[in-house]
């Protein structure tokens, strides 16, 4: 598996599976899916995209990294992890938060914060705490779902 910044010729592969992730409608705040130039211009004016390429080199995962916030708060960065539903289980997602901690090191960033990670993504919360996140505290029913029932939402950092 090897994680690298993604280029031009991934983008069809990385709307594919960010849309896979909004249509499951439980872990993106998103709604709408992404085209051929949301797709690109979205991707294009984030910080860092990484891609999550398989020994055949087909993209299985990856991760957006940005400012979570402005100005004062600028040296804190939020990212979004999207790893091919039939992909799922193979610890892509570990390598992904991996690499997004080290890029965003890079990029000069000091705290990695999620913003909403919804509760009963266990999964991803396990993960995270198992990497060395610290939940900071739960807004309840901060998430609606695609079937529109109301979740609680966890909120998680680390000091990079």
């Amino acid at each position: 598996m090897l994680i690298r910044k993604y280029e031009e010729k991934d983008l069809g592969r990385m709307i594919e599976i960010w849309n896979m992730v909004v249509n499951e409608g439980n872990a993106f705040p998103q709604e709408e899916l992404l085209n051929d130039e949301s797709g690109a211009l979205f991707f294009s004016s984030q910080s860092f995209c990484g891609v999550a390429e398989n020994e055949n080199g087909m993209i299985v995962g990856l991760y957006i990294l940005h400012p979570n916030n402005i100005g004062r708060c600028g040296h804190i960065c939020n990212a979004s992890y999207a790893v091919d539903s039939s992909c799922r289980g193979a610890h892509i997602g570990e390598k992904l938060v991996l690499d997004s901690i080290r890029a965003a090191k890079a990029s000069g960033f000091r705290i990695l914060q999620f913003n909403a990670v919804v509760e009963s993504n266990l999964r991803a919360r396990h993960l995270y705490e198992k990497l060395g996140f610290t939940q900071l505290g739960i807004i309840p029913d901060g998430f609606r779902m695609k079937n529109g029932k109301y979740e609680n939402i966890c909120t998680y950092y680390i000091t990079l």
